[in-house]
C-alpha cells in the first residue's frame, strides 16, 4: 500500500505529465497559425499598367488560403509574385515586400531558382514533362541535387506519388509516359512533382479548372491531406470549391485586395459589400 508521500509524487508526476502533454498540443495547434508568408504594400507593373495596388495580407502556415474575384483583378499575378514567377516577365516589376519565414524574397542575395524549389507551383493545365511518370518527379531532387539515381531516388518517387495519392494507380507503369495519363492524374502527377523536392509552400493556379467532377474531388481531397504539411495558397473561381478546400480567403478586385477573413466568415458575413455582391453572382 502506498504512504501518502508516494501517492502524493504520483498524482504531481501525473499532473506535470498531463500539463506537459497540453502545452505540446496547444504548441502544436498554434503553428498552424503562425505567419509563413507576410507581404507589404505589394504592388506590380507591367510596363506603365499597374495590375496590383499596394497588397498586404498574412498567409498563415499549414492552411489553405484561397484567392477569389473576377477574372483580372490580380490574384494570379499576386500568386506568381510568391515564388517570383512575374520575373521571367521582361516588361514586369514588383514593388513592395514579401517576407517567408521573415525573409525577404526579393532580397538580391535570394536565389530564385532556390526559392522556386521551397515554393512548388502546380498550374492551371496539367503540364507533365515529355519524359516517364518516373522520370517526372525524380527531375526536382535530380536537378536540386537532393539525390541521386538509385534506392534514394526511388524513395522519393514513391513517396511523392502516395503523397499525390497517385503511387497505387501508377506503380506498375512508372516508366511510361505521364503525358499518357488521364487529365486529374496528370495534375496529381504535377502535384507530386512538386513536393518531390520537399518544398514549404505549394501555390496552386485553378488547378481544377480542366478537370471533370470526379477528377477535382480527387485533387481537393489531396488539398484537404496536403495542407497538414505545406502551406498551400490557391487561385480559384469557384466559390463552392473554396469553401471546401480553404480555411482562410481573400477576395481580390481590380487589383486591389478587398477582403481577408475566415472562410466560413467571409461567405456567411463579409464586411465589404462589394465582396458580398460577387460571393451572391452580382459581377464576376
Amino acid at each position: 500500500m502506498l504512504d501518502t508521500t508516494e501517492a502524493s509524487g504520483m498524482v504531481m508526476n501525473k499532473t506535470a505529465e498531463e500539463a506537459g502533454a497540453l502545452a505540446k498540443a496547444v504548441s502544436t495547434a498554434k503553428a498552424g497559425h503562425e505567419t509563413k508568408i507576410a507581404a507589404s504594400k505589394v504592388s506590380v507593373f507591367y510596363g506603365d499598367k499597374q495590375a496590383l495596388f499596394d497588397v498586404s495580407i498574412d498567409i498563415p502556415e499549414r492552411q489553405v488560403m484561397a484567392f477569389i474575384g473576377p477574372s483580372g483583378c490580380g490574384k494570379s499575378t499576386f500568386l506568381r509574385c510568391i515564388n517570383r514567377m512575374n520575373d521571367t516577365i521582361d516588361i514586369c516589376s514588383v514593388k513592395g515586400t514579401i517576407e517567408i519565414d521573415g525573409a525577404n524574397i526579393y532580397d538580391p542575395k535570394i536565389d530564385p531558382v532556390l526559392l522556386r524549389a521551397r515554393v512548388g507551383m502546380v498550374f492551371q493545365k496539367p503540364n507533365p514533362f515529355p519524359k516517364s511518370i518516373y522520370d517526372n518527379i525524380a527531375y526536382g531532387p535530380r536537378i536540386h541535387g537532393v539525390a541521386k539515381a538509385g534506392s534514394a531516388m526511388d524513395e522519393i518517387v514513391e513517396r511523392s506519388l502516395q503523397r499525390a495519392a497517385l503511387w497505387n494507380e501508377v506503380k506498375d507503369r512508372l516508366d511510361q509516359p505521364g503525358t499518357g495519363l488521364s487529365g486529374g492524374q496528370q495534375q496529381r502527377l504535377c502535384i507530386a512533382r512538386a513536393i518531390a523536392v520537399d518544398p514549404d509552400i505549394i501555390l496552386m493556379d485553378e488547378p481544377c479548372s480542366a478537370l471533370d467532377p470526379i477528377a477535382t474531388a480527387k485533387v481537393e481531397e489531396l488539398i484537404d491531406e496536403l495542407r497538414a504539411q505545406y502551406t498551400i495558397v490557391i487561385v480559384t473561381h469557384s466559390m463552392q470549391q473554396a469553401a471546401r478546400v480553404s480555411q482562410k480567403a481573400a477576395f481580390f478586385h481590380l487589383g486591389k485586395l478587398i477582403e481577408v477573413d475566415e472562410t466560413d466568415k467571409m461567405f456567411t458575413n463579409p464586411s465589404d459589400q462589394r465582396t458580398q455582391d460577387y460571393i451572391t453572382g452580382r459581377f464576376g
